[in-house]
């Protein structure tokens, strides 16, 4: 393999999942290939002991995924980077069918830039759906996603595959529920928006353990949008399904959907701060259009 290969496996039964999977890592095994596998827990107790390896890295996608923003840079891109010079196999398995509608919309992005964020490298990542589970809706947005399909009889090429219109389809904002807000105008406003931020999110229930990390999303967002979209922006608050959900509006426009999933090499100057956003919250969505951004970072309370 020299080229990035990025199938989706669809299967209905552990036997299904199983006749794909561990031929997979056992194969990658025997030709000394670094192989990852990041499923859900429940996943790793059906997977784990049929495999019967410890040279094979685990990881619950339950929590090293929660936020799907966070899957490429700190699960695939870590992986693989480790790994330059060889061919790398990683089963990942971001969607199951527990992921909430707030959740989905990340979780389509995401399957849709893992192709842009690989595109030429000697990687193959099996992205497994659980086609007894999830909405029919879910599967075709996979065949969109994914260049190439896996079923328990075939594997074949997705007539469907068109990643950027996943991108742009699930380019939504986030509904706001009588949200509390504070108005950012040039530099000073951080510091000021951020003891806003932490004294609004205790009133709202937010742990206290979890209040330092709001303050760092809030100052990266802030920062962000009065650096880079005309020194203005508007923060908002609200809980909504159990999640304190942060808002920072501005009037600029993102156009690389793959910002803040790129790992920096060390010594680069700058651009941290939305991939640290990605890894202290729990959810990170972006919804953005020329002269108009939001960036929606929600905390579990």
């Amino acid at each position: 393999m020299t080229a990035f290969v990025h199938p989706a496996l669809f299967y209905g039964s552990d036997d299904e999942y199983l006749d794909a999977l561990v031929p997979f890592v056992t194969d990658g095994l025997a030709r000394r290939e670094p192989v990852a596998v990041a499923v859900p827990g429940d996943r790793l107790s059906v997977l784990r002991p049929a495999v019967g390896s410890d040279d094979v890295l685990w990881l619950d996608m339950t929590e090293a995924g929660r936020n799907p923003g966070r899957i490429i840079p700190t699960v695939l891109r870590r992986f693989a980077d480790a790994h330059p010079d060889r061919h790398v196999r990683i089963i990942g398995e971001p969607i199951w069918a527990g992921r909430s509608a707030t959740e989905y919309p990340a979780c389509a992005q995401h399957e849709a830039l893992i192709n842009h964020a690989f595109d030429g490298r000697d990687v193959t990542i099996v992205c497994p759906y659980d086609t007894a589970a999830l909405e029919p809706s879910v599967v075709a947005d996979a065949r969109e996603t994914h260049p190439e399909v896996w079923e328990a009889s075939r594997r074949y090429a997705s007539a469907e595959y068109a990643p950027d219109d996943v991108v742009a389809r699930y380019n939504q904002p986030v509904p706001a529920a009588a949200p509390v807000e504070f108005a950012v105008t040039g530099d000073w406003g951080v510091r000021e928006a951020r003891h806003w931020a932490a004294a609004q999110a205790r009133v709202f229930g937010l742990g206290e353990a979890r209040v330092p990390d709001l303050e760092l999303i809030v100052t990266e967002l802030v920062t962000n949008s009065l650096r880079h979209a005309g020194g203005s922006c508007r923060v908002e608050l609200w809980p909504a399904d159990g999640h304190l959900c942060c808002a920072v509006h501005d009037d600029g426009f993102l156009a690389d959907p793959l910002a803040g999933r790129r790992p920096q090499p060390p010594g680069a100057p700058g651009g941290r701060g939305l991939l640290l956003v990605h890894q202290l919250a729990d959810l990170v969505r972006t919804y953005t259009q020329p002269g108009r951004t939001t960036q929606y970072a929600l905390l579990r309370l």
